[in-house]
């Protein structure tokens, strides 16, 4: 089926366009489907669903989560480890004078 797109009107451009993106998206739909089918099969011949598989059984894909090195002396249950930005309740007692030094744990 050869278009010829030289005679083609824009109207009928923009048209066939809109016939395009919306074939795009069914085929799309259509291929996504049969993946899944493809790889829950593979994963049933393994015993497995996908969902197990998902995982490597591991807890978490970042690693450990860093200990407490500071504590908010106002409220002992608000931590931070050091990493990342800083809390709210750091800079407070940062700008109230604090020394960094005194809210470690």
């Amino acid at each position: 089926m050869a278009i010829s797109l030289e005679n083609m009107s824009r109207k009928e451009l923009l048209e066939l366009r809109d016939q395009v993106e919306i074939a795009l998206k069914s085929a799309e739909k259509r291929e996504r489907k049969e993946a899944l089918k493809a790889a829950e099969k593979a994963a049933a011949e393994f015993g497995f669903s996908l969902s197990e598989l998902s995982t490597d059984g591991t807890k978490s894909a970042k690693g450990p989560k860093s200990s407490a090195k500071y504590k908010n002396p106002e409220n002992p249950e608000q931590t931070w480890s050091g990493r990342g930005r800083k809390p709210q309740w750091v800079h407070d007692a940062l700008k109230a004078g604090a020394d960094i030094s005194d809210l470690e744990i």
